[in-house]
């Protein structure tokens, strides 16, 4: 059902007894699509009258605006009490654009991740004790929804904590086949990654410690852990 616009009350409409002769309404109707065209946000009826010359009835004009866009890419729409020039509803879809956002993580993110990545399977507390401080929820949150990390398999000890381990969009995003794969503190240090004095994370020489995520835990520790 078409909407038609509502005649504007007594007041917001522009007095008939002008000096000068009201402009065509065809040229009313251009005036109007050209006011709502360059406004960024909707114009009210009362606004269109006070911006057009005198004599002039912007509703009237947006009846017939209305009727010209009717079935084209792009509508006269009723935005509350204004109106509007919007984009069809069937067409919206070509408006959407898919962008990529980069998002830095924090200090303790990255330290939480290089944890994770080098020390998995890992508990929470294990984090903790490793950084030496608590690990907050929105961190190990924001590292879950990039889904770089995700939960392991819960610990056989009281509490059955949870662990986390790497994810593969993590080991892809790297450019790494397995968390073997993961540098070494020495090359870490030779890359200028890390100071020469002792990692606070733990971060172990090449060739230690590492842990594949994909591969069960080490043999004297499957009592640890649960399927």
């Amino acid at each position: 059902m078409t909407e038609t616009p509502e005649a504007a009350p007594v007041e917001d409409r522009a007095p008939r007894d002008s000096l000068f002769e009201a402009p065509p309404i065809a040229e009313q109707e251009r005036m109007v699509e050209a006011i709502l065209f360059a406004s960024a946000v909707p114009v009210t009826v009362k606004e269109l009258n006070d911006r057009m010359p005198h004599g002039c009835d912007a509703a009237e004009a947006l009846v017939y605006l209305r009727k010209r866009y009717d079935g084209r890419g792009v509508q006269v729409v009723r935005v509350g009490d204004a109106w509007a020039i919007r984009t069809a509803p069937d067409l919206g879809f070509l408006m959407q654009r898919e962008t990529v956002e980069t998002r830095k993580l924090s200090r303790a993110a990255v330290e939480t991740l290089a944890i994770i990545a080098y020390h998995q399977p890992v508990t929470r507390a294990e984090i903790e004790e490793i950084r030496g401080v608590s690990v907050s929820r929105g961190t190990v949150d924001q590292l879950l929804e990039m889904e770089w990390i995700r939960f392991g398999r819960r610990r056989m000890t009281p509490g059955r904590p949870v662990t986390f381990v790497v994810t593969q969009g993590f080991l892809d995003h790297f450019g790494l086949e397995s968390a073997r794969d993961l540098p070494g503190l020495a090359d870490l240090r030779a890359a200028g990654l890390l100071e020469s004095r002792p990692s606070p994370l733990g971060v172990p020489q090449a060739g230690e410690g590492d842990v594949d995520a994909e591969e069960g835990p080490e043999e004297g520790q499957s009592e640890l852990f649960e399927d």
